[in-house]
């Protein structure tokens, strides 16, 4: 599968008021956490496309005060892991 490319206009990219530098990283990063809020990308997938730890991706959503999402799937997958390391 091909990836998505996402063009912006350059009066576009002008208006934004983001550092050149960071633009792209940041408007991943703003998608990400978007679309994870709105149940359109798993907490992992968000993560991965924002670049970010798990960890630092749980700090970011907690600054934007975006409830973490926690499924069934999640759980068992932890409770599996904690059995692991027993």
């Amino acid at each position: 599968m091909s990836p998505i490319v996402l063009e912006l206009p350059s009066d576009l990219r002008d208006a934004l008021r983001i550092p050149v530098a960071e633009q792209e990283e940041r408007l991943r990063r703003e998608l990400a956490i978007r679309l994870y809020e709105k149940g359109l990308l798993s907490f992992g997938k968000a993560r991965e496309l924002a670049g970010l730890s798990k960890w630092a991706f749980h700090e970011v959503l907690a600054a934007e005060g975006i409830v973490r999402h926690y499924d069934v799937e999640e759980l068992e997958a932890d409770l599996a892991t904690l059995e692991d390391l027993e």
